[in-house]
This record gives structure tokens, C-alpha cells and sequence, in this order.
């Protein structure tokens, strides 16, 4: 089955590793580095959400009248709208963007950012109002009738929309988390898990546990799974462990210079599981399976996709295919020099990634098709 490749919709050129050099949305940016998406073999690009950031709708809007064919996964929160609104602005987006759009419900992990929207929900209450959102969203999206909704955190009566998504039947729903209350909610209702990048025995279990909790509550498979990496490829792999080396210096210096006391606390001890997990593994080892490497995302505190896949394109695709392996449907990648990192990643890691996949799904469906005539030979033999 064709993978696919999920990058990042930066909306200025700051990163872990370099400060912005202009304002918070900068509209050329934006359009340039999607561009390089669409340009270099990406399928969706994802727009994130912070309580302070431009609105990702909004932009995501003109990214899609402004490019031909590339995808977009819209971050949004339960707290910041209805979740009947919500239907009406994704819905419109979908129209806008010709059946382009995916949305990613974010539960919250940051209760002070969560605060900062006026949000003061306990975690656990916060999966479950996500639970009822995403419930909502796709009735709103797939029924024609009114329909009515009573639950712990939203009630209305006799809702029916007027606009729908392009694409048949609806959007599909991505979810992160890693705690018992994320694979509760996420394993029963999204329709995309989110991961962070793991070692393959973590990643493994995660698959498991999402697997698990989907087929109990009744579903006939679980959600497609996504895991996210921070590629960092050079020439050689004495090349690419030199710039993971200045990264990691880069990463530093700006901790150091620039995060508040609070802010290194948090890096320290993160409120979310994800988080955790992540520094938890990194003081394990540095390097993990082929190419995973955890000190830049230890030095980040964990937060978003931070672990690295470092080396050669061949290395990283090596790498890449053992978690294709375990079952993983979408590769999240965003690297620390947006644009450059976005180019080479697509010139040089997915095509050798898409080219493995094909020959393997083609000696799949050759030795599928091979066992279905020997059983029909088979059958008339015996008949």
C-alpha cells in the first residue's frame, strides 16, 4: 500500500535551532516552503496550533487556492469553537481545496496553554469532551438530516449543515497521544493515530496497545498509524553525524540564551506523556535501531517530533522501512532548516522509500495472485 509523506506548514522560518528573522506569519515563507512540498514529492503538509499563532485555518485556506495538489492536515482544538462550527469551517475549507483536507484534533498537553484559550478542563475531561467533538464532527459532515446531541460537554438540538466536504464520505480524523486516556479515545475514534518517533521495539507496542483497545471496542482494524521523525541526511554518514552534532549544539545555545527559568523546567519535567516517553527512552541511549538518534530531542524536552533519524538518504530510507514494516501508513518528517531540509528529504529519501514500497506491494500481489491460481488449480484437481 503507497505510503505517504506528511511535512510541516512552517509559518515563518524560526526553529529550535535559529530564531525568526521576520513576523510571526511571514506570507511569503509560507507559500515557498509549501511550494517545496508540492515541488519535491510531499503529500500533505500539517499546520499546526498554538494559543498565541495565526490562525492555521485561515492560512491554510490561501495555501490551498495558491497550490495545485498538495494536501493539508489542519491542528485544531476542541476548546476554541463548537464542534458544529468547527464541521462548517472544515467543511468549507474541503470545498475550498478540492477534498484536500484532513484535520488533527489535539487533545491538549500543556494545561497552561490550554488556560491560556480559557480552557481549565482536568486532562482526562479534556479526552473525553475530544471523544464527543469528533463524534460530532462526523455526523455533521455525512448527515443530511437534523440530528440532535446530548453528552457531558456539548448539547444541541436539530442541527443539520448546509455545506459539506468535498470528498466522500468525510475528512479523515487525525489524533496524537500516549497515555491511557489518549489510546482510549484516539483507538476508538480517530481515523489517523499519531506517533512520535520511537525505537522500533517502543513503536511496536504502541501499534499493539492502539491495535488492541481498537479491536475491543468493536472496530474491524485499528486507525492507520503516523509516526514522526526530524531527518537529518548529509553525502556521508560522517557528514550527516556532523550536522547532527551542530544542531544539537544549535539547539543548546538557544536554550541557553533565550528559555526562561520556567521554560527549562518544562523542558526538564514535560505535563504531557508523549513528552515523557521520549526523554524516558533517551536515558536509555543515544542511538537506537539503525539510524534513531535522542539527544536533540532530549535537549528539546521531548516536545513534538524531536527524535532524529540521522545518516546518509539511504540510511534514513533503511530506516524509515523498518517502521513501514511494523505496520506504519504515514511518515511525519520536518527538519530544523525548513526549506533546504524539506528539498533534500524530498529529492532524496522518498523516492528511494516509494520505489521499496512499490516492489514490495508488487511481490505481495504477484505471490497473492500466485497462491489463488495453485488453489484454484488445486480445486479442479480435485473435483
Amino acid at each position: 500500500m503507497p505510503i505517504e509523506f506528511l511535512g510541516i506548514a512552517a509559518l515563518n522560518n524560526g526553529s529550535e535551532t535559529q530564531p525568526r528573522t521576520g513576523p510571526s506569519f511571514d506570507l511569503d515563507y509560507t507559500l515557498r516552503l509549501a511550494r517545496a512540498h508540492e515541488d519535491h514529492g510531499w503529500d500533505r503538509v500539517l499546520f499546526a496550533y498554538h494559543s498565541g499563532s495565526p490562525d492555521p485555518a485561515s492560512i491554510a485556506a490561501l495555501v490551498a487556492a495558491k497550490l495545485d495538489s498538495l494536501k493539508i492536515l489542519l491542528a485544531h482544538r476542541p476548546n476554541v469553537s463548537y464542534p458544529t462550527y468547527a464541521a462548517k469551517v472544515v467543511a468549507t475549507l474541503d470545498q475550498i481545496s478540492a477534498g484536500r483536507v484532513n484535520l488533527h484534533v489535539i487533545t491538549g498537553g500543556s494545561t497552561a496553554d490550554q488556560a491560556a484559550e480559557g480552557d481549565h478542563l482536568s486532562k482526562d475531561d479534556r479526552y473525553e469532551r475530544t471523544g464527543e467533538y469528533i463524534r460530532i464532527l462526523k455526523q455533521a459532515w455525512t448527515s443530511t438530516e437534523a440530528f440532535s446531541f446530548v453528552g457531558s460537554h456539548y448539547r444541541f438540538e436539530d442541527f443539520v449543515s448546509d455545506i459539506f466536504p468535498a470528498q466522500s464520505p468525510r475528512p479523515q480524523i487525525s489524533f496524537g497521544g500516549s497515555s491511557p486516556a489518549a489510546y482510549s479515545i484516539g483507538a476508538v475514534e480517530a481515523d489517523i493515530f499519531a506517533l512520535w518517533g520511537e525505537p522500533l521495539a517502543d513503536t511496536a507496542e504502541q501499534i499493539q496497545t492502539i491495535t488492541d483497545a481498537a479491536l475491543a471496542a468493536g472496530r474491524t482494524e485499528r486507525p492507520r498509524i503516523q509516526v514522526a521523525f526530524r531527518p537529518i541526511i548529509a553525502a556521508t554518514e560522517a557528514l550527516a553525524w556532523r550536522k547532527a552534532e551542530d544542531i544539537l549544539g544549535k539547539i543548546e545555545q538557544r536554550v541557553a540564551t533565550t528559555a526562561t527559568p520556567e521554560q527549562v523546567a518544562a523542558l526538564h519535567s514535560p505535563e504531557n506523556a508523549g513528552s515523557q516517553r521520549l526523554l524516558r527512552i533517551a536515558e536509555q541511549g543515544d542511538r537506537f535501531d539503525k539510524a534513531l538518534w535522542t539527544k536533540a530531542g532530549k535537549a528539546a524536552g521531548g516536545r513534538g517530533n524531536s527524535n532524529a533519524l540521522v545518516g546518509t538518504p539511504e540510511q534514513v530510507a533503511a530506516a524509515l522501512l523498518d517502521y513501514i514494516d511494523l505496520g506504519v501508513d504515514i511518515i511525519s518528517a520536518r527538519g530544523y532548516d525548513y526549506v533546504d531540509d524539506t528539498v533534500d528529504f524530498g529529492r532524496y529519501v522518498i523516492p528511494l522509500v516509494r520505489e521499496e514500497v512499490a516492489k514490495r506491494d508488487a511481490a505481495a500481489a504477484s505471490a497473492s495472485a500466485s497462491a489463488s491460481a495453485s488453489e484454484k488449480g488445486s480445486s479442479r484437481d480435485a473435483a
